[in-house]
C-alpha cells in the first residue's frame, strides 16, 4: 500500500512530527485496526496518506469511514464518491453511509454542528464495532485546537473546556495531526499533489468557529502574537495535564460523598458535600452528572450552580431539571441525580424547574415545553377596532407573556388540589379544577396537564389558558414565547 505514496511524501518530515506525536500519546500498539474518518477535505486526506505511510512501522491495520450528511446536496454526494475512490485507489476497505443530520436535528432539538457531531460519532463507533476497528483516527490538527480554545474561552468555559481537543479520547479515538498547523498540512498535499475536496461552508461565518478562524485568530496573530496557535495550544496542553492531575485527586473525594449507585441514579450525601470547598463541589456534581448522562454536553455553569444552589437551600424535597433528561432532587440528606431510564415515569406527579428560555422534555407525559425570546414584532399580533384596546392571535399550544412580569426559574408540575389562576379576560381567581370541569377536560387529561407557575403563582395552563396577570400588553418590550410540543404515537 505504501506504494501509492511517492518516495518524497513517505519521508517527509511532517512524518516525523506525526510519527513522534503517535508515539508520545501511544495512539497505537502493534497489531490494531485503525479507521480513519475521511470527509475528503484536507486535513483528513493528509491524514490517511500520513498513516498509510506510517502503518507499516506501527504495525497497523487501516480501514476508511465516510458519513455523507446530506446537507450540501450534490456536493455531498460528490465527496462521498471521491472519498470511495481513493479508497480503492489505495486498496484499503471502506465504508460510506448517508444520514440525513437535518431530519436529525429537527427530532432532537440541537443545533446543525451537534447533531451532525453526533450523527457522525454515531456512525464512526459503528463501523468500527461491525469491522473489527479498535481504534478511530481523526483529522483534528493544531489549529482546530486553538480554535477550540477560544471558542470555550469565548463562552465562559472552566479548565476542562479551555485545555482543547485531547490527542487520545476514551482510549479510542486518536488525532496524530494534533501537533500540526493548517499550514504544514496543506504544504504536505501540495508538495506531492495530492488531492483532495473543498467544503464552501466552512467559510461561513453565521458559525462561531468560522468567525474565529477566519477573523479572530488572524487578527490576533497579525496585531498580538504571530504564534498564537502555539500558544494557545501550549496554554491548553498545560491545562490538561493539570487536568488529569486534578481529576485523580479527587476521585476518592467522590467516592466519599456517593451513597449509593443504582441503573443511571446517585446520591450523593449532602453532609459530606457540605465539608468541602466550593471548588471540589461543582467538580464532583460535574462528575456525577458525567457519570448519570455519560458525558456534559450542554452543562453549563449554570446547571452547576443551579444544582449548588439547591444542595445550600437547606430545603429537601426540591428538584430541578437539566438537558437530557437528567433531573436532580434533594431529599433527606441526599442528592439524587437520575437519568432518563431511573426516573419515576408514570408516576403521576411530577415537577420540573427551568431555568432560562430553552426546551424541557416532560418525562411522565412525553411532551415537551419550549420557551423563546422574541421581538415584538414577531409576534402574531394585531390592534381591534377599537383603539385602546390590545390583543394577539395565540393557540392553545403556544402563549405569549410579557416576559418583564416573569423571572426564572419556572416551575412545571402537574395540578394539585387547590390550585387557583385568574384566566385570561378575567377579573377574579378561578379554581383550576372548576376550569376542567367547566371545559370538560378528562379526568386522565388533568393529571397529565403541565401547570407553570412563577414565584408560586400560576401563570398558564398549558394547552388551556394563561393568567390574565402576565399578558402582553401595549406597554410590554419583552416577550417571551411558550409553547406546548405534544407528542402523539401513531398506531
Amino acid at each position: 500500500m505504501a506504494n501509492y505514496l511517492s518516495h518524497k511524501a513517505r519521508n517527509h518530515k511532517l512524518l516525523q512530527t506525526v510519527a513522534q506525536t503517535v508515539s508520545a500519546c501511544q495512539m497505537f500498539q502493534p497489531g490494531d485496526s485503525v479507521l480513519v474518518g475521511v470527509s475528503g477535505g484536507p486535513d483528513s486526506v493528509a491524514l490517511l496518506y500520513m498513516l498509510l505511510s506510517l502503518s507499516p512501522g506501527f504495525s497497523i491495520r487501516l480501514g476508511v469511514a465516510h458519513l455523507n450528511h446530506c446537507l450540501r446536496g450534490e456536493d455531498s454526494d460528490n465527496d462521498a464518491e471521491f472519498v470511495a475512490s481513493l479508497a480503492r485507489e489505495l486498496g484499503l476497505p471502506y465504508y460510506i453511509r448517508k444520514e440525513d443530520v437535518q431530519k436529525y436535528r429537527n427530532a432532537h432539538k440541537l443545533s446543525l454542528e451537534e447533531a451532525a457531531r453526533q450523527v457522525r460519532y454515531a456512525f464512526y463507533e459503528n463501523m468500527a464495532e461491525k469491522n473489527g476497528f479498535n481504534k478511530i483516527a481523526l483529522g483534528h490538527h493544531a489549529d482546530d485546537n486553538a480554535e477550540s480554545v477560544l471558542m470555550y474561552l469565548l463562552r465562559g468555559s472552566g479548565p476542562r473546556g479551555i485545555s482543547g481537543i485531547p490527542p487520545v479520547r476514551e482510549g479510542k479515538f486518536v488525532r496524530p495531526l494534533i501537533c500540526l498547523t493548517k499550514s504544514e498540512i496543506i504544504d504536505f498535499l501540495e508538495s506531492d499533489r495530492l488531492k483532495y475536496v473543498s467544503d464552501l461552508t466552512n467559510r461561513d461565518t453565521k458559525h462561531l468557529r468560522n468567525r474565529i478562524r477566519h477573523h479572530l485568530l488572524p487578527m490576533l496573530k497579525a496585531s498580538y502574537n504571530p504564534k498564537i496557535t502555539e500558544t494557545l495550544n501550549r496554554m491548553a496542553s498545560i491545562l490538561r495535564t493539570e487536568e488529569e492531575w486534578i481529576e485523580e485527586v479527587i476521585n476518592p473525594v467522590f467516592k466519599s460523598c456517593v451513597s449509593a449507585v443504582e441503573n443511571k441514579k446517585i446520591a450523593l450525601s449532602v453532609s459530606a458535600m457540605y465539608r468541602l470547598h466550593v471548588a471540589a463541589q461543582k467538580r464532583i456534581v460535574r462528575k456525577t452528572i458525567a457519570q448519570v448522562k455519560g458525558n456534559l454536553r450542554r452543562i453549563t455553569y449554570t446547571h452547576t450552580d443551579a444544582v449548588l444552589n439547591l444542595l445550600q437551600k437547606g430545603t429537601d424535597c426540591a428538584s430541578l431539571d437539566l438537558p437530557d433528561h437528567i433531573r436532580v432532587k434533594r431529599d433527606r440528606g441526599m442528592l439524587l441525580f437520575s437519568g432518563a431510564e431511573s426516573s419515576d415515569a408514570g408516576c403521576g406527579n411530577f415537577e420540573y424547574s427551568i431555568l432560562a428560555p430553552g426546551t424541557i422534555f416532560i418525562e411522565e407525559t412525553g411532551d415537551y415545553l419550549e420557551f423563546s425570546r422574541i421581538g415584538r414584532e414577531d409576534m402574531p399580533c394585531f390592534k381591534s377596532g377599537d383603539p385602546g384596546r390590545f390583543s394577539f392571535q395565540s393557540s392553545d399550544q403556544a402563549v405569549f407573556f410579557d416576559m418583564d412580569t416573569l423571572s426564572f426559574p419556572i416551575i412545571i408540575r402537574n395540578f394539585r388540589p387547590g390550585d387557583r389562576f385568574t384566566p385570561l379576560g378575567m377579573s377574579g381567581t378561578q379554581k383550576v379544577k372548576k376550569y376542567f370541569i367547566n371545559n370538560k377536560v378528562p379526568g386522565k387529561e388533568r393529571v397529565k396537564c403541565p401547570i407553570l407557575l412563577c414565584q408560586g403563582k400560576i401563570v398558564w395552563i398549558a394547552g388551556h389558558r394563561m393568567d390574565e396577570s402576565v399578558k402582553v400588553t401595549p406597554s410590554t418590550r419583552n416577550v417571551l414565547k411558550a409553547e406546548l410540543l405534544k407528542v402523539r404515537v401513531e398506531s
